[in-house]
């Protein structure tokens, strides 16, 4: 119940932001609902579904204003090579930090 709470309250947060709002409602409830489903047993189909959804601009990397919940909390964690961006790779260590 409280990663749902949380997760709405991401949601809520990040609409009333300029930055997103041309960012379509239904990915992000999507990619928060994936996120906040998330735990060590997941799989790399999962993490490749959430990088899907994060990744608004479709450049192949998750930018910071792209991050939400776990994946901005750990991001600088996440970004093994400092350039300011995840690719998949980068991603799938979220399953570590899960553990």
């Amino acid at each position: 119940m409280k990663k749902i709470v949380l997760s709405l309250a991401i949601v809520i947060t990040m609409l009333s932001c300029n930055s997103v709002k041309n960012v379509n409602t239904s990915t992000l409830t999507e990619a928060t609902t994936l996120l906040s489903s998330l735990s060590s047993n997941s799989t790399i189909q999962q993490i490749s579904t959430l990088f899907n959804l994060l990744d608004t601009d479709n450049n192949d990397a998750i930018s910071t204003s792209e991050a939400i919940g776990s994946v901005s909390e750990n991001f600088n964690v996440l970004d093994a090579d400092n350039n300011s961006s995840l690719n998949l790779t980068e991603l799938t260590g979220l399953l570590d930090i899960l553990k």
